[in-house]
């Protein structure tokens, strides 16, 4: 385990998050590429579907990607997100999580967002890191691991 990476990010209402704000609780810190594209709306809806189940394990979501507020304000309506999502559009916060990774795209190579999670425990330390996690799967992975706690 190791201490999380503090962070202060707008969420899609321009309410400022920090690691601090969560201290006491289990937070799921979970990075994604982009809003509304297909594996990032799975994944956010399994969380969203899944709320009272973490609210009960003592654990809260927040989703952070690099896109504006207003990407994020639309996403969460669309897909009635009950949580927060944050926007770390100068991608400091994705830098500190080694979360941005060259990609490619058409033959064209760019930084881009992992789909990565941190399950940081109540005292702000690492507990588990999820890596290139499959949106299909990942909440089922979170909610064993939590269980166990």
């Amino acid at each position: 385990m190791y201490t999380a990476h503090s962070f202060s990010l707008p969420d899609q209402d321009g309410k400022v998050h920090t690691l601090s704000d969560y201290a006491g609780k289990w937070l799921v810190l979970y990075f994604y590429p982009k809003d509304d594209t297909p594996g990032c709306t799975v994944e956010a809806c399994s969380f969203r579907d899944n709320t009272a189940e973490l609210a009960r394990l003592n654990a809260v979501v927040l989703g952070v990607s690099k896109d504006t507020i207003q990407s994020h304000q639309k996403f969460a309506s669309k897909h009635k997100l009950n949580f927060p999502l944050l926007a770390d559009t100068t991608g400091e916060v994705c830098k500190a999580y080694g979360v941005l990774k060259e990609k490619s795209m058409f033959g064209n190579k760019y930084m881009g967002v992992s789909r990565d999670t941190f399950l940081i425990n109540p005292e702000g330390q690492v507990f588990k890191e999820y890596r290139g996690v499959n949106p299909l799967t990942h909440w089922s992975e979170i909610q064993k691991d939590l269980a166990k706690e």
